[in-house]
C-alpha cells in the first residue's frame, strides 16, 4: 500500500496560512456586507426623514393644501423634489388618506397603503411596508397649519434599489477581499518559498529528528567544535570547544573578540579565509585550529574544530630529549672507546702507573657530578633529566653545573604536580641556557633545584649573551627566537606549564650577564596570593 511521504514543513504552513488569510478575508467581507447593508437601511431612513420633515415644513405645501384642487400644485411639485432627490416616490395625502400625488398619477384620488394613524397623532416616523411600488422603506409625517392637521407627507424608497446599493457595495467589497486574498496567497507562497530553503524541504518531525542528532553528535565529538554567526559571535559550542579554550556557557553570544583568548588565537578565529592545520596556544593547552566559513549567497558565519595538541607537543619534546641523549650517549662511548684505547695502550707501553693514573682522574671526574646530582636531588625525573643534560651540555662544549644550595628530597612532590610539567620546564629552560651559552668562552650552565617555603624553586642561569630589555616580555611569546624560523616553542610551553601549576615565572639578567630564570611552584596547588596577583599583573601587561 502506497502511504504518501508527510508534507514539508514549509507546506504545511503554506496550507495552513492560507486557509487562514481566506478565512480571515471571508470574515472580512461577511462583517464588511452586514455593517453595509445596516449603514445602508439607517442612511435609507435618515435620508427619508429628513426629506419628509423639509416637504411637511414648506409653506407652499401649506398654502397648496388650502386651495381647493391641492393635486394640481404639489403634483408637479413632489415629483420636481422626487426626481432631484432620488427617491422611488412622495406621496402628499389628506388626514384620511386619500393621495394627492404619486409617481404613477393613475394612483392619485386612491387610499394611501400604510399606517398613518402615528401620523394622525403627530407622530413622525418609520416603517418598510409593500405598496403599489413593491417594499419600500418609508416615513410618515403630518403637516401642521397652526395647531391642526391638515394633510400627511409620506416619502420611500424601495428595497429594491437599497439591494442595489447593496449589491454594488458587495461588488466592490468582492473585488477587495478577491486582491486581499491573492496578496496574502503570494506574499504567502514568498515567504514559505524562503523558509522551504532555509529547511530543505524537511517537515517538522524530520526537523526535530535532525536536532536531536545534532544534539547527539555535538556532545559525542571529542574534538573543540565552535559555530560563529556572520557578527563573529560564538552562536553554539561544544563541551570539547569549552574545555580546550578554557570557557564557560557565558561565552555563547559573545563576540569572540571579547572573550580574552590570546591575539594569535584570536585572529585565527576572526579571519575570513579558511586555515588549516594551524598550531596556537591557550593559556593551559595547545590546539590545532581549522577553519572553514560557511557560505550561501553570503558569509553567514564559520565553523571551527579544535584538536588538542598539549599532550602530542609534550611527547615531542620528550622525543627530542630522548635523541639528545642518546647523541650525547653515543659521543660519550666514542670518547669511551678512546679513552679505554689510551688506557690499553699505555699499558702495553708498560706504563702501568700512568694507566691507572689516567683512567682514575677520568673516572672521578665523571662520578662527580653523578654523585652531586643524585646527592642533592632525591627526585628521580628530575636527577634522570639534570644527568642528561649533564652529558648533552658536555657534547656541546657547555659546563652544567648544580648550585651549592639545591636540596630536594625523594617524596617532597606532590602528585598534583605531574613529572611531564616538570620536565617540559626544567628542561626546556636548560635546553634554551644550553643554546645561549654554546660557543662562548668558559661556557657554563647553573641549575638550581630547591624546597622553599612551600614551593619548588627551580633557576637556570648562564652565561651567554642574555636578553634585551625591551625582549624580555617577549621571549615566551610563541615564535619569538634569536636562532631563526622554526624555533621559539620551548620558552611558550614553560609558561604555560607553569600556568597550570599556578606558579610564576621570571626572567632576569644573571650575575655573570646571561639570562636567569627563576620558576616558583606551589607545593600544595596554589601559589601565595602576592606572587600570584604580580603574576597575574605581568601576564595583563602583556
Amino acid at each position: 500500500m502506497y502511504l504518501p511521504l508527510p508534507r514539508s514543513l514549509a507546506a504545511q504552513l503554506f496550507a495552513m496560512q492560507v486557509v487562514l488569510v481566506a478565512a480571515v478575508v471571508a470574515g472580512c467581507a461577511g462583517f464588511a456586507f452586514v455593517t453595509g447593508r445596516a449603514h445602508t437601511d439607517e442612511t435609507a431612513r435618515k435620508q427619508v426623514l429628513a426629506t419628509a420633515h423639509a416637504l411637511a415644513d414648506s409653506p407652499s405645501v401649506r398654502e397648496a393644501i388650502r386651495t381647493h384642487d391641492p393635486s394640481a400644485a404639489l403634483q408637479p411639485y413632489a415629483e420636481r423634489v422626487r426626481r432631484d432627490t432620488g427617491f422611488d416616490f412622495i406621496t402628499i395625502m389628506n388626514p384620511k388618506g386619500i393621495r394627492w400625488t404619486h409617481p404613477d398619477p393613475a394612483q392619485i384620488g386612491m387610499p394611501f397603503l400604510g399606517r398613518t394613524a402615528p401620523a394622525l397623532l403627530g407622530e413622525t416616523f418609520t416603517e418598510t411596508y409593500t405598496g403599489t411600488l413593491g417594499p419600500s422603506v418609508r416615513a410618515v409625517t403630518p403637516v401642521w397649519d397652526g395647531d391642526r392637521i391638515t394633510g400627511l407627507v409620506s416619502v420611500g424608497i424601495t428595497v429594491d434599489r437599497i439591494s442595489s446599493e447593496v449589491t454594488q457595495q458587495v461588488r466592490v467589497l468582492a473585488m477587495a477581499a478577491g486582491a486581499a486574498l491573492a496578496i496574502g496567497g503570494l506574499g504567502t507562497y514568498v515567504i514559505n518559498a524562503r523558509l522551504r530553503r532555509h529547511t530543505h524541504g524537511m517537515n517538522a518531525a524530520e526537523l526535530s529528528r535532525m536536532h536531536d542528532y545534532h544534539e547527539a553528535a555535538l556532545h559525542a565529538v571529542s574534538e573543540g567544535l565552535l559555530m560563529l554567526d556572520g557578527a563573529r559571535r560564538i552562536a553554539l559550542m561544544n563541551d570539547g570547544g569549552r574545555e580546550l579554550l578554557g570557557l564557560d556557557d557565558s561565552a555563547v553570544g559573545r563576540p569572540i573578540a571579547e572573550l580574552g583568548l590570546p591575539a594569535p588565537l584570536t585572529g585565527a578565529l576572526l579571519a575570513s579565509e579558511p586555515r588549516v592545520d594551524e598550531v596556537h596556544m591557550t593559556a593551559d593547552r595547545i590546539v590545532v585550529v581549522n577553519t572553514r566559513p560557511v557560505i550561501g549567497g553570503e558569509q553567514r558565519g564559520t565553523v571551527v574544530t579544535l584538536r588538542d595538541h598539549t599532550e602530542l607537543q609534550a611527547l615531542s619534546g620528550e622525543l627530542d630529549s630522548e635523541r639528545g641523549f642518546t647523541q650525547a650517549l653515543r659521543s660519550q662511548a666514542h670518547e669511551a672507546a678512546n679513552r679505554l684505547h689510551t688506557v690499553v695502550s699505555l699499558i702495553e707501553l708498560g706504563r702501568v702507573e700512568q694507566a691507572v693514573e689516567f683512567a682514575t682522574a677520568e673516572l672521578e671526574l665523571a662520578q662527580a657530578l653523578t654523585d652531586r646530582v643524585v646527592g642533592a636531588v632525591g627526585e628521580p625525573v628530575l636527577a634522570a633529566l639534570l644527568l642528561g643534560k649533564a652529558a648533552q651540555a658536555n657534547e656541546r662544549g657547555v659546563e652544567l653545573e648544580l648550585a651549592e644550595d639545591s636540596r630536594i628530597d625523594d617524596g617532597v612532590l606532590p602528585s598534583t604536580l605531574p613529572a611531564r610539567d616538570l620536565v617540559t620546564i626544567l628542561g626546556n629552560l636548560i635546553d634554551n641556557a644550553m643554546d645561549a651559552a654554546q660557543g662562548g668562552e668558559g661556557a657554563r650552565i647553573i641549575v638550581t633545584a630547591l624546597v622553599e617555603d612551600g614551593e619548588l624553586l627551580l633557576g637556570v642561569r648562564d652565561t651567554g649573551a642574555g636578553v634585551a630589555p625591551g625582549d624580555m616580555d617577549e621571549v615566551f611569546r610563541r615564535g619569538w627566537s634569536t636562532r631563526g624560523p622554526g624555533r621559539g616553542l620551548g620558552l611558550a610551553l614553560v609558561r604555560q606549564a607553569v600556568h597550570r601549576a599556578n606558579g610564576t615565572v621570571k626572567l632576569a639578567e644573571g650575575p655573570e650577564g646571561g639570562a636567569e630564570f627563576t620558576v616558583r611552584l606551589p607545593l600544595a596547588g596554589r601559589r601565595p596570593a602576592a606572587a600570584r596577583t604580580a603574576d597575574d599583573a605581568m601576564e595583563a601587561a602583556r
